[in-house]
């Protein structure tokens, strides 16, 4: 039987309304009557407190959630146990979030503005990414354990059947451990689940914000999970035409069935889903009190890179893009009065054309690239440098005494594109030490392991760098993810070579 509204647990916790239920616990609102505070109690039912397992799942949950103290994440006060000592009923105290479900949310509003959904996938992702550092997978992961406070703040809840990396998915009579509306083919399956697991619900949380939908639907929970294993989601453009390419590339990579083909960890999902933000955000030139919360939040490099105006007027933008023009003009009439000659039989710097627009890149698209060392490092620590718009910082090879040539083929530096890829037109590389000789390749998406190779392409090459050196690309209109420039020779008497920046143009 249900345990009566105004019943007091362990002399201090008052319950005084029920909340909401499920199939192993009910949640109360309650009073904590020593710290004189609201919190809530989820509180196992007596007639299954007595199994083992479930039993076990319970206090997993307690433990859990008590090792994890994030922004985003519903916390942990205390956890006891009522009744018989032979026969506890076991409760976990929460605090209390005064707010709705993201369920409920969605349910009322229906499809959610773009920015916001993608605020609320960036905090929730940011919950997933520090219970991942921990080795916990919420294995559950919905908009129904998703909590939004009165501030307009994600807080993910329930992690009633989280478990450490080596834990199943599919039990042995066949039912899915998890929402299958929302669960990866890998746990549908039965498979080993990992922090990919989360992050392919997440993505389906997120097909469900921009749509208003799951996008599968069945007889059963069973029909529904084989469809994730299956079947391609709907293409989330055609059910929501003003979603970019962009995001449409986050999702899709976000929901692969192919765990190579996922996002390897919340840190990298969460870098695509702020570069989008902050283009949709820019583009729109409005966004909601949410969304303003995870901007202010962003690292500094990205909101830069794509200035933010959440409150600005049409007047403002188009002065603001004015002055943008105006300083790329001034930019492209410098650079065409020092241009600088390679060693092909043309001219490789030239002013960039009118037409050409800036790629925008994230705070972490630069990588090193050094397939044929014996570390394979090149300054990895310092690669952000050629990306952060500060011409004073720089990225540099490992000093290599003798010349470059006479020890390897070559090292570069990878730039990965916005998440759908770029046609880029044009590479400009801007260097303090200008000599040295570098090529430019292009890949479509998995990083080929050596240079040369088959999923590299050569775009251009070998030239010989100058301190503001453009390179015309032709990519024939095609889409490439990674950009590498593969130094292949130092500058004379030089031990290394410098890079300052490093900008795609399209």
């Amino acid at each position: 039987m249900p345990t009566p509204v105004g019943t007091l647990l362990s002399s201090r916790y008052r319950l005084d309304a029920q909340v909401g239920t499920g199939g192993m616990s009910t949640v109360y609102r309650a009073f904590d009557t020593v710290l004189e505070r609201q919190v809530a109690i989820k509180l196992m039912h007596r007639e299954i407190a007595g199994d083992s397992d479930q039993l076990e799942r319970f206090r997993r949950e307690a433990r859990a959630v008590a090792q994890l103290n994030h922004p985003h994440v519903v916390g942990v006060i205390d956890a006891g146990e009522e009744g018989d000592p032979d026969h506890p009923t076991p409760y976990i105290v929460f605090e209390y979030v005064e707010g709705e479900t993201l369920k409920q949310r969605i349910r009322r509003n229906g499809r959610l503005p773009i920015a916001e959904a993608l605020a609320y996938s960036i905090e929730i992702a940011r919950a997933l990414g520090a219970a991942h550092e921990r080795q916990i997978v919420h294995r559950d992961v919905k908009p129904q354990n998703v909590l939004v406070d009165e501030e307009g703040a994600a807080k993910v809840t329930d992690f009633g059947i989280a478990r450490t990396l080596h834990q199943e998915g599919l039990t042995a009579d066949g039912r899915v451990l998890g929402t299958t509306d929302y669960v990866s083919p890998e746990q549908a399956l039965g498979h080993a689940v990992s922090g990919q697991s989360d992050l392919y619900s997440l993505g389906i949380v997120l097909f469900e914000m921009l749509t208003g939908d799951v996008p599968f639907k069945g007889d059963n929970q069973i029909a529904v999970a084989m469809r994730h294993v299956r079947e391609e989601l709907p293409d989330v453009q055609i059910r929501r035409p003003e979603v970019s390419a962009a995001l449409a590339a986050v999702l899709d990579r976000a929901t692969a069935k192919e765990l190579d083909r996922r996002y390897p960890d919340a840190r990298a999902m969460i870098a695509d889903l702020e570069e989008v933000l902050a283009i949709e955000t820019a583009r729109s030139g409005q966004v909601t009190g949410e969304a303003t919360t995870v901007l202010r939040s962003l690292p500094e490099t990205t909101r830069r890179r794509v200035p933010l105006r959440a409150r600005s007027s049409t007047k403002a933008l188009l002065a603001l893009l004015v002055l943008v023009l105006a300083a790329a003009g001034a930019l492209a009439y410098v650079a065409a009065q020092r241009t600088e000659r390679g060693t092909g039989e043309r001219e490789n710097v030239a002013p960039a054309a009118p037409q050409l627009e800036p790629v925008a890149l994230g705070q972490r698209a630069a990588s090193d690239y050094d397939p044929l060392g014996d570390n394979r490092e090149e300054h990895p620590q310092d690669t952000n440098a050629v990306v952060d718009g500060d011409p004073q910082s720089t990225w540099s090879t490992e000093s290599y005494r003798g010349g470059l040539a006479a020890q390897k083929a070559g090292v570069g530096i990878v730039l990965d594109a916005p998440p759908a890829g770029v046609a880029a037109r044009q590479i400009q590389i801007q260097t303090p030490a200008p000599g040295f000789t570098a090529e430019v390749y292009v890949a479509e998406d998995d990083l080929p392991p050596t240079v040369p190779h088959p999923g590299w392409t050569k775009l251009a090459g070998p030239t010989t760098i100058g301190a503001d050196a453009k390179l015309d690309l032709d990519t024939a209109g095609n889409r490439f993810r990674r950009y590498l420039v593969w130094i292949t020779r130092l500058a004379p008497d030089e031990e290394s070579a410098e890079i300052s920046e490093i900008l795609l143009f399209k």
